[in-house]
């Protein structure tokens, strides 16, 4: 942050104290010429309205939280280079991975300001380590039937992985649902930990200055043919010739990529899933304007443990019925 909005905060923090301590205090005296439990002459409906003062209990709860804020403010970092009247530091933003953070704790002891958050995160892997060693010992397959390791993978998956694919991981648009059989790189436990460890970065490429306004019609009504949607067979046809350029991906049949053992992710074209929708007016927005997903490495942020045990939960999420 640079100092001057380090500065600008400071500034406007303690203005907004003052300032609401000066109202709360003018609030305190009686402005009205009424004396304390008086009536003010005003009524409404059958009541009165009395001056009453305002609870002491009350009061005296507002001036603590001035008190606190105060104290607050000078003992806990975060303002510009303040570091607080304990010397703490905030955490390192810029950690991604376990041993980044033991090399930046042992760093920050060395130089007398260790990082408590950084210093409780290692505590606790330390903590759990052993916890995850009877799970990561075992293959993914086997742990997607074990109920205690998948109550942990259902936790980790929520915390990580819901936020796009929704709590109960059937997904949203643009976000795969993760409880069906279709994969775009595959649905083996092998293909589900290297998704999680290192991520997948799908594009599809904008269409609509080589096709055209007619192109994308005659493409659109040929791509909902191919699942057997009623379409122009005029359009359709003219689509068909067009659908080379799309085949190196989806391939001439248009049953994407993982059907022909390519490493693209291109979705299959003749079912009816669909994750940015299967409309004609979707389909023509995809052909336009491209499509570009990501899903996000966790070899960092998570570590090998935690993606064993989630692999294993979204393996089963797709296997329900499925026998150990």
């Amino acid at each position: 942050m640079s100092s001057f909005w380090s500065a600008w905060i400071i500034v406007l923090t303690l203005a907004c104290l003052v300032v609401c301590f000066v109202l709360l205090t003018w609030n305190l005296k009686n402005h009205v010429g009424v004396a304390e439990n008086e009536t003010t002459g005003h009524e409404f409906d059958g009541i009165s309205e009395i001056n009453n003062p305002l609870p002491r209990w009350w009061t005296i709860m507002f001036y603590a939280t001035f008190v606190w804020a105060v104290y607050y403010f000078a003992a806990y970092p975060g303002l510009g280079s303040w570091q607080g009247l304990f010397g703490w530091t905030s955490s390192n933003q810029g950690v991604k991975s376990l041993a980044e953070s033991k090399a930046a704790v042992e760093a920050k002891k060395a130089a007398g300001t260790p990082s408590q958050l950084d210093a409780e995160y290692i505590k606790a892997e330390g903590t759990f380590a052993k916890e995850f060693a009877k799970y990561t010992s075992r293959p993914v397959e086997e742990l997607a039937f074990d109920k205690d390791a998948l109550k942990v993978g259902q936790r980790l998956f929520l915390q990580n992985c819901a936020q796009c694919h929704g709590s109960d991981a059937r997904g949203q648009r643009g976000f795969p649902n993760l409880t069906d059989n279709d994969w775009l790189y595959g649905g083996t436990a092998d293909k589900i930990v290297e998704t999680l460890r290192h991520g997948r970065k799908a594009a599809m490429p904008a269409w609509g200055e080589a096709l055209g306004d007619q192109g994308v019609k005659e493409m659109t009504a040929y791509v909902l043919s191919l699942s057997g949607r009623k379409v122009n067979d005029n359009d359709a046809a003219a689509g068909k010739a067009k659908f080379g350029m799309c085949a190196a991906c989806h391939g001439m049949d248009g049953k994407g990529s993982l059907a022909h053992n390519l490493p693209f992710g291109a979705p299959n074209l003749t079912d009816s899933i669909w994750l940015y929708g299967g409309s004609a007016g979707s389909i023509e927005q995809t052909l336009r304007q491209g499509r570009n997903g990501q899903m996000p490495a966790f070899k960092d942020t998570l570590g090998e443990d935690k993606i064993h045990v989630i692999a294993a939960y979204v393996y089963r999420l797709s296997r329900p019925d499925e026998a150990k």
